[in-house]
Formats: C-alpha cells, sequence, structure tokens
C-alpha cells in the first residue's frame, strides 16, 4: 500500500490589534493649523495690553533693578502723573509701572497725596539708601538723623511717619507729630518718649510702643520717610496713631518730602 503525503504550508498569524488600533497621527498641516490658532490668540492678547508690550520692551537695567531693590530718596510725581500732572493713556501703566521699581511701592493712604514734594529730606544715617544694622532690630534699634530745607510759608507744624510698604496694609514704624516749624533736622537716636524738649509728641508704632521702632523684615523691605509741613498743629494726644494722625492732616498738608530706604536680614 502506497501512502501519499501532502504538505500544507504553515500560515504564522500575527496578533495585529496593534496595528488597527494605534492612533493617526495628526497630518503636519493640522499641527501647523493648532499652532498658528495659539500665534493669533497670543497677539491679540498682547497688542490689547500695554502692560505685555512694556514688558517686552522692558530694557536689562530695568530687570537688574528689581532684583537689586535699590532704593531712591523720593518717588517722582511726573512719572506717576500724581497731583494733577497728566499723561498720554498709552504711557499711564508704564510710567506706574517704572514708579514701582524706583520705589514707589504704592500710593497709602489719601493723605500721603496730598501737597506738592517740595521738602528735601535726607540723612546722614542712611548710607547708600540702606538701613545699616544698628538702626534695626538687629542692632541698638535707634532712630536715623534727619534734615529737610525750609517748609513753605504759613506752616504751623512738622509730622513724620515711617512705614514698611512692602507689607499689605503697611507696618508703622515710627509716628511724630507737633515738631516746630523752624526745625530743620532731628538728631539720631532720639528717645522712646511720649513727648520731646521741643514739645514734638511721638505717637505708637505697630509694634505698640511709642517711639522708633527700626526695620524687622524678612527678606529686603522698603521703609518710607514722609514728612509733612502742616498749617497748624494737631491736638492729638501723645501715643495717638498712625489713622489718627492721617485722620488730624487731612486737608492740612501744605507740602511733603519722603525718603525710602530698604533693609534686608
Amino acid at each position: 500500500m502506497i501512502v501519499h503525503y501532502q504538505l500544507l504550508p504553515v500560515c504564522k498569524f500575527h496578533d495585529t490589534s496593534a496595528i488597527r488600533h494605534k492612533p493617526k497621527e495628526p497630518s503636519q498641516s493640522l499641527v501647523r493649523a493648532h499652532q498658528m490658532t495659539h500665534e493669533m490668540a497670543n497677539r491679540q492678547v498682547e497688542s490689547a495690553s500695554p502692560v505685555l508690550q512694556w514688558r517686552r520692551m522692558k530694557p536689562a537695567w530695568a530687570e537688574s533693578r528689581i532684583a537689586n531693590a535699590a532704593p531712591v530718596s523720593k518717588c517722582s510725581t511726573a512719572a506717576t502723573g500724581r497731583r494733577g500732572n497728566s499723561l498720554p493713556n498709552s504711557l499711564v501703566i508704564p510710567a506706574l509701572l517704572l514708579a514701582g521699581l524706583l520705589g514707589c511701592r504704592h500710593s497709602g493712604p489719601p493723605v500721603e497725596n496730598e501737597g506738592p514734594d517740595s521738602l528735601g529730606l535726607t540723612s546722614s544715617s542712611l548710607p547708600d539708601g540702606r538701613f545699616p544694622a544698628s538702626l534695626t532690630c538687629d542692632g541698638i534699634n535707634t532712630s536715623p538723623a534727619l534734615a529737610w530745607n525750609a517748609p513753605p510759608a504759613g506752616t504751623g507744624s512738622l509730622a513724620l511717619i515711617l512705614n514698611d510698604r512692602d507689607l499689605p496694609n503697611g507696618f508703622v514704624h515710627w509716628v511724630l507729630f507737633n515738631l516746630p516749624p523752624g526745625s530743620r533736622s532731628l538728631p539720631a537716636s532720639l528717645p522712646a518718649q511720649a513727648e520731646l524738649p521741643d514739645g514734638a509728641r511721638q505717637g505708637a508704632n505697630d509694634f505698640g510702643k511709642i517711639g522708633y521702632g527700626g526695620p524687622c523684615p524678612s527678606g529686603t523691605h522698603h521703609y518710607a520717610i514722609m514728612l509733612f509741613a502742616l498749617d497748624s498743629m494737631l491736638t492729638l494726644p501723645a501715643g495717638a496713631s498712625r489713622a489718627q494722625l492721617d485722620a488730624a492732616m487731612n486737608g492740612h498738608v501744605l507740602a511733603r518730602g519722603e525718603l525710602v530706604a530698604s533693609y534686608y536680614r
């Protein structure tokens, strides 16, 4: 008996499920269309925002100014348009940002906007616009020496406020009022007493104490020393708060001066 064998081809089966379910790669034209949509949206936002335009034009020195936070003697009213100065609308926001770079953190209570900036306030105790450790909580915590030019005619008294502008609601470090109109300076290390020999009175700071309380920040903070020429003496008692002083000065400011200095710890 002859047996015939037939050789059949062996078929190798492959799992094609991965191939069947593999997502299609998007075409290059679809990817480019998606990118163009985002680019057009970004251009529309930037063209509508002077702030974003200014940021793109911002020179390198502005970036270093932000990092170093260098203080200045006072804020420029010409730059901010404060007290009646006007600027074209297209320049208002960039000017305000520039003022922030130069140390104007915020305008503060309305009384800070009263009167012209005609009192030139200086201090030999603040070299390079910075508080030395001796004038802070890291040292003996004494007040700086201050000097200013003659106030305008009709000045009845002078008042002074030292405020931390880097905190959302500020932090008051010194309140002093009823300085004689003829005074042109304050000595360093003023005693922490309610009433001074010349009749000036010291208010309460936010440490809950009378007189000067030096900077004690975390990181770098900027401190505005503000001097106000008033048209009269104030009837406030010694130990008054800054809020009470602001209310009493409202409508009585003839001129002001400002000195901003920083401290890092």
